[in-house]
C-alpha cells in the first residue's frame, strides 16, 4: 500500500530536501538571536577604548611597544626604571622616589623665574593648556587623565627634564646635597629612562616650557644642544658633532638623539632595480676575501664598501647603547613617517653576527668595543635587535652596500683565492706548515726527476 502523505509530514521548523536522501536528514531553520544582534550593533558603535584614533597619523609619536617586541626583549627594555615621563607610567609605585624630587625641581625653577622674569606657576599652566589636545594626539593609546591633571603632568615632568639639562649643562647651580647628583648610580638610569619610547613628552611641550623659563639667554644654548650634551655623557661624541645639531628638532627626546646620528649623507635612500640580497656573517665573508676595517666617522651608521673592504665606524656596546638601539628600532617600527636607519643598521649587524666568534672578529678589528658582557651576550643582543621587525631590504640607505657585498661574495675568483689564503696563510703556523709541505713536494719532484733521468739515460 502507498504511504499516507500525512504520515510523512515534515515537522515545523525543519526542511526535508528532495532527492534520494534519508527521510531522517533534516536542516533546522536557525532563528536570529535578536539580543546578539543588538550587542554586535552596540560594539560597532562604541569607539576603541585603548588605541586612540590618532595612532595611525603622522602626528602620533609616543607608543606602547608591540607585544611581539616585548616577548623578545622584555618590557623593561622599553619602560622606565627610575623616573616616569608622560602618562604611560605616571604614578607607578616603583617610580615614586624621583616623582617627589620633581616637585623640588619645580619649586626651584618657579622661584628663579618669579624673581628674574616675574613668572609664576600659573604662567606655566597657561602656556601648556592650549597645547593639551595636540599633546594628547601624540600618544598612541588613549590617555585617561582629565584636562587639569594632564596639563599638570606635562608641566611637572617637562620642567623637571629642563632643569636637569640646565644643571648638567652648567646653567643652574647644583645643590651640594642634591641626591640625584651625589648618588652616582641615579644618573646612568636617567640617561636610559629619558630615551625609552614609552617614557616621552612631545618635544613642543619641552620647547614651550624652555622658552618660557629661559632666564639664561646670554648662554645662547638651545634646548636641543643642552639635551644632546646631556646624553653625550654616555655616547662620548666629539663636541663639533654635537654642535652641528644645535638647531635640530625631534618629535621627542628619543627622536632628537636618534636623528642626530643620521648625518645628511645618510638621508639618501637607494632603490635598487633588482631584488637585494642578504649578506653573510663575518666568518663567511672573511673566507670569501671580504675584509672589515674600522673607520673614523661622526655616526656609527655610516658604513661603506670599497674594493672588497667593509669600512665600519666603531660602536661602543654597553647598557646605554643597547637600550638606545632597542628603543630606536621600536620607534621606527611604530611611527608612520620615521626613517628606517636604525632598523637597517640593526638588520645589517644581525646579518654579520651569527655566533660569538663573529663578535670576536669585530672586536679584533676595533669595530665593536664591548662593555656589555661576553661575546656570546653581544651576539644575542644583535640577533634580538633584528628579530621580528618589518624591513624593506630593497629600500634603505644600505641597499646598495648589500648588493655590492653579495656580488663580490659570488665572484668565484675572489672566493677561491681567499679560501687559499685563509687555509694556508691565516696564521704563522699554517704558513710554516704550508711552506714545509711545498719544500717537501719540491724535493720529492726533484728526486723523482733524477730517478727517472738515471733510468732512461744511465752512465
Amino acid at each position: 500500500m502507498g504511504e499516507d502523505p500525512a504520515d510523512s509530514a515534515i515537522p515545523d521548523g525543519q526542511f526535508q530536501p528532495s532527492g534520494d536522501h534519508s527521510p531522517h536528514q533534516a536542516i533546522t531553520v536557525w532563528e536570529l538571536n535578536k539580543a546578539r544582534v543588538a550587542s554586535m550593533q552596540r560594539k560597532m558603535s562604541t569607539p576603541p577604548s585603548i588605541l586612540s584614533k590618532t595612532a595611525g597619523k603622522a602626528s602620533c609619536s609616543i607608543f606602547k611597544v608591540p607585544q611581539s617586541l616585548i616577548d623578545i626583549n622584555g618590557a623593561k627594555t622599553y619602560q622606565p626604571h627610575i623616573v616616569s615621563i608622560g602618562p604611560y607610567h605616571h604614578n607607578k609605585p616603583h617610580l615614586q622616589m624621583i616623582q617627589e624630587h620633581k616637585w623640588t625641581y619645580l619649586k626651584s625653577l618657579v622661584s628663579r623665574t618669579q624673581e628674574a622674569l616675574n613668572l609664576g606657576l600659573e604662567d606655566y599652566l597657561r602656556a601648556v593648556h592650549p597645547l593639551e589636545s595636540k599633546a594628547r594626539d601624540c600618544y598612541s593609546e588613549l590617555v585617561g587623565y582629565g584636562a587639569d591633571e594632564f596639563v599638570e603632568m606635562m608641566v611637572v615632568d617637562g620642567c623637571f627634564v629642563i632643569e636637569l639639562f640646565r644643571k648638567v649643562g652648567g646653567l643652574v647651580a647644583i645643590d651640594e646635597d642634591d641626591p640625584l647628583f651625589t648618588m652616582s648610580w641615579i644618573f646612568s638610569f636617567f640617561l636610559r629612562d629619558l630615551l625609552r619610547i614609552e617614557n616621552q613628552l612631545p618635544y613642543f611641550i619641552l620647547q614651550s616650557l624652555f622658552d618660557l623659563t629661559n632666564d639664561d639667554r646670554q648662554s645662547n644654548k638651545s634646548l636641543s644642544l643642552l639635551a644632546l650634551e646631556f646624553f653625550n655623557a654616555s655616547f662620548q661624541r666629539p663636541d663639533d658633532a654635537i654642535e652641528k645639531n644645535s638647531s635640530l628638532q625631534g618629535m621627542h627626546l628619543l627622536d632628537l638623539v636618534r636623528s642626530s646620528f643620521i648625518s645628511p649623507n645618510l638621508l639618501r635612500y637607494n632603490k635598487v632595480s633588482t631584488p637585494s640580497h642578504v649578506i653573510h656573517c663575518v666568518s663567511k665573508l672573511r673566507k670569501a676575501g671580504i675584509e672589515l676595517r674600522a673607520r673614523q666617522a661622526e655616526s656609527f651608521l655610516d658604513v661603506k664598501l670599497r674594493r672588497g673592504v667593509i669600512h665600519m665606524p666603531r660602536i661602543t656596546v654597553d647598557d646605554m647603547m643597547s637600550s638606545f638601539l632597542y628603543n630606536c628600532v621600536a620607534f621606527e617600527q611604530c611611527q608612520k613617517n620615521a626613517s628606517n636607519h636604525f632598523t637597517t643598521y640593526a638588520t645589517f649587524l644581525d646579518y654579520l653576527v651569527n655566533t660569538a666568534q663573529d663578535v670576536e672578529f669585530l672586536s679584533d678589528y676595533n669595530i665593536v668595543e664591548n662593555y656589555f658582557g661576553t661575546d656570546g651576550e653581544v651576539a644575542k643582543l644583535v640577533n634580538n635587535l633584528g628579530k621580528d621587525i618589518a624591513f624593506d631590504i630593497d629600500y634603505c640607505f644600505l641597499s646598495g652596500l648589500f648588493d655590492d657585498v653579495h656580488s663580490y661574495y659570488k665572484n668565484s675568483w675572489h672566493v677561491q683565492w681567499a679560501s687559499f689564503k685563509y687555509t694556508y696563510f691565516d696564521t704563522p703556523w699554517s704558513f710554516v706548515s704550508a711552506f714545509a709541505a711545498f719544500i717537501l713536494l719540491v724535493f720529492t719532484l726533484v728526486q723523482t726527476f733524477f730517478s727517472a733521468y738515471s733510468y732512461f739515460k744511465p752512465r
